[in-house]
């Protein structure tokens, strides 16, 4: 079997149940957002594309419970109507968990897809003032679609389409606090500090850490199924498997204890995310040796760049934050490597024979 036709992505492929139901959230969505619009264009509460309570600000917050609703309820959908049966033998907490880890990425990549939006459109037409047209129809189209998208996305989740979610949600996340951090020189001390202020920066730094370190744990669900599927040995799958979820657990443990609240389990929690991926990189032929030569290649290369970034970081040539960021990269970019390869591990490999 190969990877293509294993469990986890056989039900990825577009039915006309999910487009549907796609469309009849997008149309729920849309309309519920328009009602909004006309109300907010008819009482002025939000005629500015920009600022304080804006539109822009209104829109986001709609298209993000569009986008909770639809997310949750497809990825739920997914468990009952798909004709996937490993999925209906997950345990309920997990699904549960798995469920809110979803959800949350897809809410706040919307909400942060749809202010950039709001502010390209509020550069490009500065000064506009909205009416109650505009108002109706740009909350309902913005709604309409969050809600169609996201459902489509929550329910065809593969592990691929996961990682993509997982690395975007961690990057825009990061980036995000970055630059809402009220200390603009943070980069001086270590990557943690952004998590340190109490404000707007340390609540995304943190609170992406620890939806992110959920969606970590949900890997657990789909990646056993696609290394099953390649003919992987009951004890590798155990093995990765529980890694990855140690990882996860690590990783929302950084952001649960800030390094300013308790240092040393945040110094812990790091370490022991760090020694899985080590693990999972350096132990890979023997963990899991049906994996493709191109993989294995893939994972020296990376545990080259890392050991470069030890040594670069130990004689000072860069700081703990760059060093820091470098890990946390090379973690994510290993992760999604990996991933994909797992996807097409069933395929000939050329680099044998």
């Amino acid at each position: 079997m190969t990877a293509a036709d294993s469990p986890v992505t056989a039900h990825a492929a577009p039915t006309l149940r999910v487009e549907a139901e796609a469309i009849l959230a997008a149309s729920v969505s849309g309309i519920s957002g328009a009602v909004i619009g006309l109300l907010l264009g008819v009482t002025g509460a939000a005629t500015q594309l920009w600022g304080n309570w804006s539109f822009a600000v209104w829109a986001a917050l709609a298209a993000a419970v569009a986008a909770a609703v639809s997310s949750a309820v497809g990825y739920w959908r997914a468990r009952t109507t798909s004709s996937v049966q490993w999925r209906r033998e997950i345990s309920s907490w997990r699904y549960v968990v798995s469920t809110v880890s979803v959800v949350i990425a897809h809410v706040a990549l919307t909400a942060i897809a749809t202010l950039s939006m709001f502010a390209v459109l509020a550069r490009s037409f500065i000064g506009v003032q909205l009416n109650s047209f505009w108002t109706t129809v740009l909350l309902g189209v913005t709604t309409g679609i969050a809600a169609w998208l996201t459902y489509l996305s929550a329910s065809r989740m593969t592990t691929a389409r996961l990682t993509t979610l997982l690395v975007s949600f961690i990057a825009i996340g990061t980036i995000a606090a970055m630059l809402t951090a009220s200390d603009p020189l943070w980069w001086e001390y270590h990557f943690s500090q952004l998590g340190t202020f109490g404000d707007l920066s340390s609540f995304l730094f943190n609170g992406t850490l620890i939806a992110g370190g959920l969606l970590v744990t949900t890997f657990t669900l789909y990646v056993g199924e696609d290394l099953r599927a390649l003919g992987e040995s009951e004890r590798g799958i155990r093995i990765v498997s529980t890694a990855l979820f140690i990882m996860g657990v690590m990783l929302a443990c950084v952001g649960i204890f800030p390094v300013h609240v308790h240092l040393l389990l945040h110094n812990l929690a790091a370490s022991g995310m760090a020694l899985m991926f080590l693990l999972l990189l350096v132990g890979g032929p023997w963990i899991m040796p049906r994996m493709p030569r191109a993989y294995f290649l893939a994972s020296w290369a990376f545990l080259a760049a890392l050991v470069c970034s030890i040594v670069l970081f130990a004689v000072g040539y860069f700081g703990l934050t760059a060093f820091e960021i470098i890990v946390f990269a090379l973690i994510f970019g290993w992760l999604s490597v990996c991933i994909r390869f797992m996807q097409v591990a069933g395929e000939p490999d050329p680099l044998k024979g």
